[in-house]
């Protein structure tokens, strides 16, 4: 793993995202682009999910909300992937990163759970409390540890 860790930091892409502060800088910013769109989107579907605002449907909710943060989750993870090139040894070797890696896999889980069974539209209200609430959980703290990283070391 190391030696795969090493090659990474060493190509021509890790170095120009490491030694470029304006890509580093554009990259991050399209990061927390990226978060800001799956988070936004997904705290409203959430707080619906929940019962909040029971007058306007879960399904046109859905349907304008879940594209947003599939956008916002494919940008963050894309743009997540060139800033671990910046320090592939270092991010893999910090404990706070791999529970982010945990708490992100464990939240887009949940998601995937909840619309490939039953979907939004067949599942029941206690399902749909119960997913609301596990990705209320998951998603802010795999944010936190996203921002903790950049304040902590190992």
């Amino acid at each position: 793993m190391n030696i795969l860790l090493a090659w990474l930091g060493e190509t021509a892409l890790a170095e120009w995202i490491r030694l470029s502060r304006w890509v580093y800088a554009a990259v991050n910013a399209l990061h927390v682009l990226g978060i800001a769109l799956l988070i936004g989107a997904i705290v409203t579907l959430d707080l619906r999910l929940l019962g909040w605002r029971r007058q306007v449907s879960l399904g046109a909710v859905g349907r304008l909300l879940q594209p947003v943060a599939i956008t916002g989750l494919l940008l963050a993870m894309g743009t997540g992937s060139l800033l671990f090139l910046a320090d592939p040894g270092g991010y893999a070797g910090m404990a706070l990163f791999r529970i982010k890696l945990t708490l992100i896999a464990l939240a887009v889980a949940n998601a995937l759970l909840l619309n490939l069974r039953a979907g939004l539209a067949s599942a029941t209200p206690r399902r749909l409390r119960l997913a609301g609430m596990l990705s209320l959980l998951l998603w802010p703290a795999a944010l936190l540890a996203g921002r903790f990283l950049a304040f902590v070391e190992g």
